[in-house]
């Protein structure tokens, strides 16, 4: 009961942070995930994987909300979500395999730069100029693939990767984080799926485990994360955002060079 509380306030605090920033769960889930295995002694291995295995099926849930309220505005660019979805299809598979066959103490490090990655962005408000056109099928087929392949090994929905692709392709701001927020749904199936086959013989899991998803956190986080995330966006628009962002980039830093150590 005492851990299933834990998952249950890891999913609050990534709801608010989620709400707050716009940023997906999974740059709180899996670090804080990966620190929470530890604490219950899963070997590295294991538990780096089970961390973005997890994060992946918790992103489902909210995914789905986040589909319906911005389709209700209009923020959804339904074919280009098409076009991507089929290379996220076999880019989200793809990441899963990439991750399996990396040693969990490498796969911590990569994890750990990318949060640092992110949290510079964050920090100095970097974003992609409005220089060009979107690309056709093909190339929003392609560009699906690649933001599949590195969400999954990441664990995370993709947001950090779409919405500056699609800001730089002349998409509005609106409508890059609601087509974003919808190609969040592929990546977590697919990529959550391919876990639970990739390590449905793993030895060390925990129990309640299917392969590399821990059904106890899933649980804990998706009923916690949802309403959360509401509090999150109402706080957005009356705390000093910038101030909030820089502190919450310094977290990320702390972590992604505790993961580097």
């Amino acid at each position: 009961m005492s851990i299933f509380l834990l998952y249950l306030l890891l999913g609050a605090v990534a709801g608010v942070l989620a709400g707050l920033f716009g940023i997906g769960g999974g740059m709180v889930v899996v670090p804080a995930l990966i620190f929470a295995f530890g604490a219950q002694h899963l070997p590295v291995d294991v538990l780096t994987h089970l961390a973005v295995g997890t994060s992946l099926a918790c992103i489902i849930g909210t995914a789905i909300s986040s589909i319906i309220a911005h389709h209700q505005k209009g923020g959804v660019l339904w074919p280009i979500f098409t076009s991507c979805t089929l290379g996220i299809l076999l880019g989200a598979a793809l990441g899963v395999k990439t991750a399996v066959l990396l040693p969990g103490a490498l796969l911590q490090k990569l994890i750990g730069i990318f949060a640092i990655c992110v949290a510079l962005q964050m920090a100095l408000n970097l974003k992609p100029k409005a220089s060009r056109g979107l690309p056709g099928k093909p190339g929003l087929v392609g560009a699906g693939g690649v933001i599949g392949w590195a969400s999954a090994i990441f664990g995370i929905g993709g947001g950090t990767l779409t919405v500056p692709f699609l800001t730089w392709c002349n998409v509005s701001m609106q409508q890059a984080v609601g087509t974003s927020a919808a190609l969040g749904l592929p990546i977590a199936i697919v990529g959550a799926a391919t876990n639970i086959v990739a390590g449905w013989d793993a030895p060390g899991l925990p129990q309640w485990s299917l392969g590399y998803v821990y059904l106890p956190a899933v649980l804990g986080i998706v009923i916690a994360s949802t309403p959360f995330a509401r509090v999150g966006a109402r706080l957005a628009h009356r705390l000093p955002g910038h101030i909030l962002k820089r502190a919450f980039a310094l977290l990320l830093v702390i972590v992604g060079i505790r993961f580097l150590l």
